[in-house]
């Protein structure tokens, strides 16, 4: 079996920002990761990540906010979409001055 598709959205946000999810269901689980699931959660510009989720093979679940990089607690696909999009809406925020 392969990987199912199971979520994909992009959302552009004006002067060149935009966001990227991709999320499918995989038969078994990535090295690292203990789910079925691959992600890929992107924010930045082309070429310029600001925020990321992904669990890259070997390293499992973790995300980056500018040049750092933390565990991330997977807990399901939902929660995932959730706490991306609140970081992105947080970094929103504060670089409008809000």
């Amino acid at each position: 079996m392969d990987a199912i598709p199971v979520f994909k959205e992009k959302v552009g946000y004006g002067s060149g920002f935009v966001s990227e999810i991709v999320v499918w269901r995989v038969p078994e689980p990535v090295p690292g990761s203990a789910h079925f699931f691959k992600y890929r959660l992107f924010f930045g510009r082309p070429g310029m990540r600001l925020i990321g989720y992904d669990n890259e093979r070997g390293k499992g679940d973790h995300k980056h906010v500018g040049d750092e990089e933390s565990p991330y607690a997977f807990v399901g696909v939902l929660a995932l979409i959730r706490d991306f999009r609140r970081d992105v809406a947080e970094w929103l925020s504060q670089s409008q001055g809000h």
